[in-house]
């Protein structure tokens, strides 16, 4: 049996297919632009990834089944009738609704947020950028009042352009702040409190389970899995129990901790609680989600303002960590996420002084990363006893240097996956209803055992993201 995941991702669509062996392999790539029409905004062409998920099914050759992973809290609208997206894909990254959240708050409105979706009020949850598009996109409304309107996660409108089925994932739903999850349904409440029509929204259906045929070859093959990317991530680690953890390190950081088939609510430490995934006919299984927006962005982002050429220089440092000079960076680029909620934050390099080299700089960026997990970490730990090993993948789990930190930083063993494609793995692994042997969380490439522990550090980074915070609502 031979197995297609679409790995949908904020910076590229990949194809990978497992075959009867068990062994997977990338066999397609494309890299979509990122647009940024203006400060804060982030897009992408729907249609773009849409061809980007075609190329990549036409890549694959014969399959007996596909799995689609998608971005989460990214979303859009389009028509019914013709399929046609009237707006942009907004990107989870993308903070255009600050003013909105800011509105809501202010009238207490988080309260209600948090006890039936359980989330906070942020613009990087679906429903505020689904208002905004009613409200800016005349187009939008027009369809509303035909009946032919359709809003929803980008997972939603792919599955009705590549199978007809007009439907999103539990886990995906989960991300948007409409879904009560209690019910595992749309909320009625939700949707009014953001104006978002109940209508318009794709049906709910568990994670895995049939959603359609699309053409593939010639063949009519089914859609066996949806899923959020991270959710997907989770499951293809091979976190099945209470207290299993990841961190995939891509764009941003995003750490998942499953606990079981309870609920667990941790506002006070910013923790959001998650459906992890649903197999058909079984009740979901539930997970704590805390994430740091910029992670790989960051490096990124230093890579192209010159800090360094090449990521195999940023592996090893000949000098102490960057911490024990007083230098620390707060990777708060775009805010930060758990455990603050705090969008007015900014990115800050602190105790810099005329000697700080380039190379200083980088180190501390990648402490930094480490440093916002660890905290996050500890936030997850208050409510759920998390297992001594945690397991990483993403583009800076191959930097030893940034892995052994992170490892001091947690005081866990951080083992990093060999393949180091969970998230098309769990993917694959959903199509085919988890049958196959799950990955365990040892034995996996390399593990780093923690050495020591940086808890005076810690409380020192805890006060440079202090001084990170408020800053954009000044002036």
């Amino acid at each position: 049996m031979r197995i297609l995941a679409i790995d949908q991702g904020t910076t590229s669509t990949r194809g990978y297919v497992l075959d009867e062996t068990g062994v997977g392999e990338i066999i397609c790539t494309r890299e979509q632009r990122q647009i940024y029409p203006q400060a804060g905004w982030v897009e992408h062409d729907p249609e773009e990834l849409l061809q980007h998920i075609i190329e990549c099914m036409e890549a694959a050759g014969p399959v007996e089944a596909l799995g689609i992973d998608n971005q989460g809290e990214s979303c859009l609208a389009w028509n019914a009738d013709t399929g046609e997206a009237i707006s942009p894909v907004l990107v989870w990254q993308d903070r255009r609704t600050e003013s909105m959240i800011t509105h809501l708050k202010s009238e207490g409105a988080e309260d209600l947020t948090l006890s039936l979706a359980g989330l906070p009020l942020d613009p990087y949850f679906s429903a505020s950028k689904m208002a905004w598009i009613l409200e800016n996109i005349p187009a939008a409304n027009v369809l509303k009042r035909k009946g032919k309107l359709r809003l929803g996660t980008t997972d939603a409108f792919f599955l009705d352009r590549l199978t007809g089925t007009f439907a999103t994932d539990i886990t995906t739903a989960s991300r948007t702040s409409l879904l009560n999850l209690e019910t595992g349904q749309w909320d009625k409440e939700l949707c009014d409190l953001f104006g978002v029509p109940l209508e318009a929204l794709p049906e709910i259906r568990p994670s895995m389970g049939r959603f359609g045929t699309t053409k593939l070859g010639g063949q009519d093959i089914p859609v066996m899995a949806n899923v959020v990317d991270q959710q997907a991530s989770l499951y293809g680690h091979g976190c099945r129990r209470a207290g299993d953890a990841k961190i995939t390190f891509g764009t941003g950081a995003f750490a998942l901790v499953v606990t079981g088939r309870s609920i667990v609510r941790a506002p006070d430490e910013g923790l959001l609680p998650t459906i992890a995934w649903q197999s058909l006919g079984e009740t979901p299984i539930y997970a704590l989600d805390g994430g740091v927006y910029c992670a790989g962005s960051a490096l990124n982002w230093a890579k192209s303002l010159g800090l360094f050429t090449d990521f195999a220089e940023i592996n090893i440092f000949d000098t102490p960590p960057a911490f024990t000079r007083n230098l620390m960076f707060v990777p708060a680029l775009t805010g930060l996420g758990c455990p603050f909620w705090d969008g007015s934050a900014s990115g800050l390099w602190i105790g810099m002084s005329l000697d700080t080299s380039a190379k200083d700089m980088v180190q501390a960026i990648l402490e930094g990363i480490a440093f916002r997990t660890g905290q996050v970490i500890d936030a997850m730990s208050k409510r759920v006893p998390i297992a001594d090993a945690i397991s990483v993948d993403g583009g800076m789990s191959a930097n030893p240097y940034f892995c052994q930190f992170l490892a001091d930083i947690l005081q866990k063993h951080i083992v990093v996956q060999s393949s180091g494609e969970q998230t098309a793995y769990g993917t694959a692994m959903m199509a085919i209803g988890g049958s196959s042997i799950d990955a365990p969380l040892s034995g996996q490439g390399v593990t780093y055992d923690p050495g020591t522990s940086y808890d005076e550090a810690k409380a020192r980074f805890a006060e440079a993201v202090t001084r990170s915070r408020n800053w954009q609502n000044q002036g």
